[in-house]
């Protein structure tokens, strides 16, 4: 059955709208999932998740999610709801988003502030809950040996990758912020530079000397004679 449901902005990922009964949610795992779905509109925001359409599999659950016309809506299902039948429920969804001002949406910039919309998503989701309603069923048969294409990948890995991102990005940051001489060409030589230059002025001083004192004698030697 569905679980939870988030409506989200593509461009930063801001979470606008929910389902009401998951407003109130007795359940406290469920919050976890809620979580986890506000991390893929990031993802999905940041371009990490290029797919338009997804399901992302994480314990016993698939989170499936559409993006159409710069929005992202997610659903949690339980792993043995149809996916077709998922998909379906976001596309009515969408459609019923779609009625609404664009440049409204735009404006909006607390999440879930866009409480008009938890509602219908509520009324929707009674509607889903049931697999086996005359409905539901007509849905599933149609088409029924029309395989979905549809991305399916496991929030493990996606959680691998955004680590190694991260991971990369600030291997990246410390390279970029290390200062680099430019008579060295290297932070290793700079080093052995510094540590040596001072050592090696003083031998060749003293060689200098040496030999200028050498010099010195044998001149006064040859004038003595």
């Amino acid at each position: 059955m569905v679980k939870v449901t988030i409506v989200g902005r593509a461009s930063d990922g801001l979470p606008l709208a929910q389902g009401l009964n998951y407003m109130n949610e007795e359940n406290g795992y469920l919050s976890c999932y809620k979580q986890q779905a506000e991390f893929i509109l990031q993802e999905i925001s940041r371009g990490a998740l290029m797919a338009s359409k997804m399901t992302i599999r994480i314990d016993h659950y698939c989170f499936n999610y559409l993006v159409e016309n710069g929005v992202i809506f997610i659903v949690l299902c339980e792993s043995t709801y149809p996916r077709k039948l998922a998909f379906h429920y976001l596309q009515d969804i969408h459609k019923e988003f779609e009625k609404f001002d664009k440049t409204l949406i735009d404006k909006i910039t607390r999440p879930y502030s866009f409480v008009k919309f938890d509602g219908i998503i509520a009324n929707f989701s009674r509607q889903y809950i049931d697999t086996r309603t005359q409905a539901n069923l007509s849905k599933l048969n149609a088409k029924r040996k029309q395989d979905l294409d549809i991305a399916i990948e496991d929030m493990s890995n996606i959680l691998e990758k955004r680590r190694n991102s991260v991971t990369e990005t600030m291997r990246r940051l410390q390279v970029t912020h290390q200062p680099v001489s430019s008579v060295w060409c290297s932070p290793r030589l700079e080093v052995i530079a510094l540590k040596w230059t001072p050592i090696m002025v003083i031998v060749i001083t003293s060689m200098a000397l040496l030999w200028a004192s050498l010099v010195l004698s044998d001149e006064f030697i040859i004038s003595s004679w």
